[in-house]
């Protein structure tokens, strides 16, 4: 046969073993769907095997499609028949439709149907399952807020997944929660069944039951299918291996297919053991290795292969390729997550536009352990105007969870946003349901306010039950509060709230309410209100609001602040950060997602804290609410995605299958990758080890990881010092080449706090033998730092060269526009002015600031306060640049260069 001359020696042996049961390891990228659909070939053309007998089973819809695909181009002509080939899941939706009804019991009630589920089943999905759940709770007197449908699903699923029934569960629980759900699954399973319906945990369960109980239909099965393929063995759980023993028949003609070493779906439900122990169940096996890598160059192999050989659950594989040498891995370790992401897109754009002058396709992918991750990387290639594919759940910006919150930012800056108001109203649940949102939209309509005033009208006139009123009062005052926040008057509107309580009436909340699309504002409106002004009791600081006075003495103006009320900072407008914090606090946002206590859940909560950080990253740039919304909506422009882009960000889990010439790792780092749920197991580190694995294999020709010494956690001011990922010591240190960045030497003093003292240098993760940087290295900024001035490459002997990969961009420097000043003396004298009042500036001298200015990245500067640190970021120049500067006992601070009184250390 012509075919197979294509394939190697040991792949054409996996093709040519037919009977029995065999075992294909698979390395990365060794060709393994070639193998499936040549062995399917050589069933049908070489062996006369008819087409029908033959089944083969994969995990997704995609795979299952390109094998119909391949199998048509070797052996279309031959047979009108043709192999089945499919999911798990849609092969057992043909078995039940064709004979479940073999497993239902006559009923003992003469006249009465049989019990039991009929092939015209239905198949319910996860809000369809919800609302079940919901049904069960409710009749059972269980508070949802306190154990949540979603949270019950979760632990149903897991206990279909690991062959459990109500029974099993309730007799192995020991907590009071667990014997609640136990119940619940109990009752879940007769509504289920009294709908005659099935969830997807029940289409496999059901199948094996139906396979395991009814001869007739299991001998069936086992003289239509012979030869039985099974794909990505090593990601199968319980009733998927029960399955195919099943239909394994006594003819055990099973090739599974798969590759231990990337097994990463534990939290799914699949069972590593399975690949593992195959032998144990087929003692006749044999097994096959396809060790020749076709993907990947040896050095990229060489340390995938090191990598995750410290697993101690594997059988082992030594994967080769034809392709020696190639470029080492490259290690960029960057000062914070911004610099990270912005490296990396530099290095990608660099790689695309080479590749399209050499008239190649370029295709670059980076890799994250979490969703969260995304949003860095999408603000760098945004800023590159570079298009990207995000795969693995939605943009950042458009997932539901920074949908709402965006959305409770959008109410509080314009409450007459009724699309925003719409979507919070009760997100979280708060009480407003269905019917009210109806008689408020009818009412807005009705007399042409906007929902917000719609919902203050309802409350002045009564118009709805106590509780439904209660409900929306409260989403008032939220709002409301928030609003105080941003005008700086919250510390105000507590005090009169707290005098209102004893006289207040609904009248007053709805009034209230209805105003509040006029801002506080600290200057007075009424006309003719401006020449009430007394220029020695006026205040210079409009954003300070109500919370700041001015103490007159008729000689100048001294400005004094109230005290800061425990649990917030000083009086003030709030900045976008506080709000979000005070809006996941009022709302229990992230406490109802703890609540649910599911991977999905926790992935949220990562995201929500995520965009606390870029509401930090926002205020560290000086940006208001309105900008931040402008900016992520921007972001979120989803016209603007293109599913051909060159550049793809997805999650390692996401890449599984996948392959790119151009592969960037992030987030090397200790909690982050491996994953802190993950520390305290070993078998769990093992699979972040394979997952670290599958993501390095992705790589065709170049493969980078990173990390960030600094990373911002949930709602922190500074960066806090991150610990790098046990993974990069264990790739061979003559296959790494340093790209640049932040680390020196191997051993890292500590300061009397325990954080890692930055003057004595990095140590983390250093491959041994590998020299630490110059004291002198920059940390690139891609964004604003001219590097061409700085760089010297006597300081970097081992850094690329300019125009490499992973050398410094040579960007201009970009010095941001000086903005209006509506609170600056000169401003209120051209005020007073042009109503024809004098107004005479008062003369402050004020002592010229001492100490150098002109600092760049990388210099070494001694503080009065903090001593010794290292610039590390310069924005602006002239009288208002500053500059960021990394202080070892202090951390990193940003000052304005002309009154930080710094020197040359």
């Amino acid at each position: 046969m012509s075919f197979l001359d294509d394939l190697n020696p040991q792949q054409r042996e996996a093709v040519e073993t037919t009977e029995g049961p065999v075992l294909i390891l698979a390395g990365a990228g060794s060709g393994k769907t070639r193998v499936i659909t040549f062995r399917v070939a050589y069933l049908i053309e070489k062996m006369g095997v008819m087409p029908e007998s033959i089944l083969a089973v994969t995990f997704t819809n995609k795979a299952a499609a390109e094998m119909v695909e391949r199998v048509e181009k070797l052996v279309g002509g031959l047979s009108i028949a043709k192999p089945v080939i499919s999911t798990f899941h849609s092969f057992c939706v043909r078995v039940l439709r064709r004979d479940i009804e073999a497993l239902r019991i006559p009923s003992s009630v003469p006249g009465q149907p049989a019990i039991g589920l009929t092939k015209n089943f239905v198949i319910y999905d996860e809000s369809d399952q919800q609302q079940v759940v919901k049904g069960v709770m409710r009749r059972l007197g269980l508070d949802d807020k306190q154990l949540t449908p979603r949270n019950v699903l979760s632990r149903i699923s897991w206990a279909k997944n690991h062959m459990l029934d109500p029974q099993e569960v309730y007799l192995q629980s020991g907590d009071p929660k667990t014997e609640r759900i136990a119940h619940i699954f109990e009752e879940y399973r007769k509504e289920l069944l009294k709908a005659n319906a099935m969830d997807f945990d029940d289409l496999l369960l059901q199948a094996m039951r139906l396979l395991k109980s009814v001869a007739a239909v299991r001998e069936y099965y086992n003289r239509r299918f012979q030869y039985l393929l099974v794909d990505e063995y090593q990601d199968t759980n319980r009733p998927q291996y029960e399955l195919m023993r099943l239909l394994a028949g006594g003819g055990h003609n099973v090739c599974a297919v798969g590759d231990e070493d990337q097994s990463i779906y534990s939290w799914r439900g699949a069972d590593i053991r399975n690949i593992l122990e195959f032998e144990r169940d087929f003692p006749e096996a044999k097994i096959v290795r396809l060790e020749e890598n076709y993907r990947s160059t040896q050095n990229i192999l060489g340390a995938a292969s090191a990598v995750v050989a410290n697993n101690v659950r594997r059988k082992g594989k030594n994967l080769w390729t034809s392709r020696q040498g190639g470029a080492k891995i490259g290690y960029y370790e960057a000062p914070d997550g911004e610099n990270e992401a912005l490296f990396a897109a530099d290095t990608i754009n660099r790689y695309v536009r080479q590749a399209g002058e050499n008239g190649e396709t370029a295709r670059a992918a980076v890799l994250y352990r979490t969703n969260s991750q995304s949003r860095l990387f999408e603000e760098a290639m945004r800023r590159y105007q570079l298009k990207y594919h995000v795969v693995g759940g939605f943009s950042f910006y458009e997932r539901a969870e920074i949908k709402d919150l965006i959305s409770y930012l959008k109410v509080i800056q314009n409450p007459d946003d009724s699309v925003s108001l719409l979507r919070v109203i009760n997100t979280p649940v708060r009480g407003i349901g269905k019917t009210t949102i109806e008689m408020i939209e009818r009412l807005a309509l009705e007399t042409g306010l906007s929902m917000w005033g719609a919902v203050g009208e309802a409350i002045t006139r009564q118009l709805l039950p106590a509780r439904a009123l209660a409900a929306l009062k409260s989403f008032g005052t939220l709002i409301e509060d928030g609003r105080a926040m941003l005008a700086g008057t919250y510390v105000e509107q507590l005090e009169e709230t707290a005098s209102a309580k004893t006289g207040g009436d609904a009248g007053a909340d709805a009034a209230e309410l209805r105003s509040a699309g006029q801002p506080r504002a600290a200057v007075p409106t009424q006309p003719g209100a401006d020449t009430d002004f007394d220029p020695d009791n006026f205040s210079f600081d409009f954003v300070a609001g109500d919370s700041a006075v001015i103490d007159g003495t008729g000689e100048g103006a001294r400005l004094s602040t109230d005290k800061a009320v425990e649990g917030f900072r000083a009086p003030g407008a709030a900045n976008t950060a506080e709000i979000l914090k005070f809006l996941i606090d009022r709302t229990g946002y992230i406490k109802q997602l703890e609540e649910e206590d599911t991977p999905e859940a926790y992935s949220r909560i990562e995201n929500l804290r995520e965009l606390v950080n870029a509401a930090m990253d926002s205020r560290d740039r000086g940006e208001t609410l309105d900008q931040f919304l402008d900016h992520a909506a921007l972001v979120s422009d989803a016209d603007q995605y293109d599913e051909h882009a060159q550049i793809t960000l997805m999650t390692l889990h996401a890449a599984k299958g996948l392959e790119f010439p151009l592969v960037v790792l992030a987030g090397m780092e200790e909690g982050l990758f491996p994953h802190s749920r993950t520390m305290l197991e070993p078998d769990s580190i093992e699979e972040e080890r394979r997952l670290c694995y599958v993501g390095m294999t992705r790589a065709m020709d170049t493969l980078i990881l990173s990390r960030a010494v600094y990373r911002r956690r949930y709602g922190t001011d500074m960066p806090e010092a991150s610990v790098p990922s046990r993974f990069l010591e264990e790739v061979p240190p003559q296959l790494v080449e340093e790209l640049g960045g932040s680390r020196a030497s191997r051993t890292r003093p500590h300061d009397d706090r325990g954080v890692p003292s930055a003057s004595s240098g990095q140590a983390l993760a250093r491959p041994a033998g590998r020299r630490p940087a110059a004291a002198e290295s920059t940390h690139f900024s891609y964004e604003d730092e001219d590097q061409s001035a700085t760089w010297n490459p006597a300081l970097h002997p081992n850094a690329p060269k300019p125009g490499a990969l992973g050398a410094p961009a040579r960007v201009k420097p970009r010095t941001a526009a000086p903005l209006a000043s509506y609170n600056s003396i000169d401003n209120i004298a051209e005020f007073f002015a042009s109503r024809g009042k004098k107004f005479k500036v008062p003369e402050m001298p004020s002592e010229e600031p001492k100490g150098r200015r002109g600092f760049r990245p990388g210099q070494k500067v001694k503080h009065p306060k903090y001593g010794e640190g290292t610039v590390y970021q310069r924005e602006g120049d002239g009288e208002d640049a500053k500059i960021t500067v990394q202080f070892p006992r202090f951390g990193l601070k940003k000052l304005v260069e002309r009154y930080a009184q710094l020197e040359k250390a």
